[in-house]
């Protein structure tokens, strides 16, 4: 058996073992023809799973990029920053820390967040929430007001959210992450912990996550999960499903669960698949280690599967996020070229639901929006040097964008490498694509699914100003730019692209 049947055993065996299944629903391949629309690739018709984290994005801006972005290029959702009040504050992290459940933050007004919710869904875009709910502020933060004016103490005291002292684990000190009941019980980085065993607290949560729905999110991205027992994660969310009359199963719950096999057995992700899907940290690690060194010389982020892995369907993936950025675990904007590739490979291979992050440059681990405010964050500026990344609107994001969506449920195929920084694959006869993390380019033949024809390279450009022609009997021969890729699908065309 040659190297490259080797490799391409070795990875459909490990993608049977972990039972892959795409996204939250499966895309249906639909190629535009001259009669639906004049031929035109459309990339909204094949709208699927992807998300868009729009960190620190105030609801207008979130709202405008709906219409704008998310929307025409095929976003199936976007992740917004907590909407409910918190402390005041300029740093990104005060929004994680609540005093309330009003939805007047620096993001914007409740009038704005349900304009924000309306104007998303009419452009065929959900609105993911993120929902601090294992904790308030800080011990360290006294006496003071929140975004929206409520007034909050330090020992429990929080009339607006209802919560009186009682409603809190006895103040400890998370001691060690071997065991269970001190990360559960205790306060992580000195916030005050939630007793989430409480039913006037399972209370409270579950009217808020109720309001939220009704104001029409399409779920949660619910945080610090992993601080919180399986058994009180699966009580608040069976109340909200009563509360608001819906089945669990249709409230998407995708939970904050950073695994780490040296850490309790109870506290893995595992035990938190009967509420939801988790982030599934150790890909985005993988993908940094992947990027920073040999793309084939070491393993796939799924291909040995390490312990606890999260199976595809459970699984939320992404290169970067607020707090990984910043702790150096991942890839960032930062890391030039490599994060635009680890963008593309996330968006290619078939492993959980895609999350893009959208966010902006940071200079220390406290900064926040550019020019925020301690009690608001100024609309989003994508215009250059603003100091928002906005990689939503990326030509080579919206590209992949488009890739993985009509790629859709299609099977990992035609998987080949040089054994060291190229390598390339397809999606069944939909899409292929080669990358290249070497610092040189090469020209490469490849052997593909496709039919042959011409297709434009959606990473490279937005107007199929590089095109690629698929021979008779699927070879393709390819330049791949140093640091670069090209992609390609069945439904981006030349003449479709006109």
């Amino acid at each position: 058996m040659g190297a490259v049947a080797r490799k391409i055993t070795r990875v459909v065996a490990a993608m049977a073992c972990i039972a892959v299944s795409v996204g939250i629903s499966a895309v249906t391949l639909h190629v535009p023809t001259r009669e639906d629309d004049g031929g035109r690739f459309d990339p909204a018709r094949y709208r699927s799973d992807v998300i868009v984290t729009m960190f620190q994005t105030n609801w207008r801006s979130v709202a405008r990029e709906c219409n704008e972005v998310l929307g025409p290029e095929g976003v199936g959702y976007v992740q917004v920053s907590p909407p409910q009040e918190s402390i005041q504050g300029s740093q990104w992290w005060t929004s994680y820390q609540p005093v309330s459940y009003r939805l007047d933050s620096k993001e914007g007004t409740e009038a704005e967040f349900k304009d924000m919710v309306r104007q998303c869904k009419a452009a065929g875009v959900g609105v993911i929430a993120d929902a601090v709910i294992n904790h308030t502020t800080g011990v360290d933060k006294t006496k003071g007001t929140g975004t929206a004016g409520s007034a909050y103490g330090n020992k429990g005291d929080f009339p607006e959210a209802g919560y009186a002292p009682s409603d809190f684990h006895t103040p400890c000190s998370i001691w060690t992450y071997r065991d269970a009941d001190s990360v559960w019980n205790c306060q992580v980085s000195g916030l005050q912990d939630l007793d989430t065993s409480n039913g006037h607290v399972r209370d409270v949560l579950s009217d808020y996550f109720v309001k939220l729905l009704d104001y029409g999110v399409a779920g949660f991205r619910v945080d610090a999960v992993k601080h919180i027992p399986p058994k009180d994660v699966l009580a608040i969310k069976r109340l909200v499903a009563k509360k608001s009359g819906r089945s669990m199963d249709d409230i998407w719950w995708m939970q904050e669960v950073i695994g780490d096999n040296s850490e309790a057995t109870e506290i893995q992700p595992k035990n938190y698949l009967k509420t939801g899907q988790v982030n599934e940290f150790q890909y985005a690690y993988r993908l940094k280690s992947m990027f920073s060194n040999s793309l084939a010389g070491g393993n796939l982020p799924i291909e040995d599967i390490p312990q606890n892995i999260t199976s595809s369907g459970k699984a939320s993936v992404f290169v970067t996020n607020w707090d990984t950025e910043r702790n150096g675990m991942t890839l960032t904007y930062k890391d030039g070229d490599a994060y635009h590739l680890a963008n593309a490979f996330m968006l290619a291979y078939p492993y959980g639901t895609p999350n893009v992050f959208s966010g902006y440059e940071f200079h220390d681990a406290d900064s926040g929006a550019p020019d925020a405010t301690k009690t608001k964050v100024p609309d989003a500026d994508c215009s250059e040097d603003s100091g928002w990344s906005c990689t939503d609107r990326w030509t080579d994001v919206r590209g992949m964008i488009g890739w993985h969506n009509v790629a859709g449920d299609a099977p990992l195929a035609d998987w080949q490498d040089d054994g060291d920084n190229v390598i390339a694959f397809g999606r069944g006869s939909r899409a292929f694509i080669s990358i290249n993390n070497d610092m040189h380019a090469h020209t490469i033949t490849y052997h593909t699914s496709m039919p042959a024809g011409e297709y434009c390279d959606v990473y490279g450009s937005a107007d199929c100003s590089g095109a690629v022609r698929v021979r008779w009997n699927g070879d393709v021969t390819l330049t791949v730019p140093a640091g670069g890729a090209v992609a390609f699908h069945v439904a981006a065309t030349p003449r479709s692209m006109r």
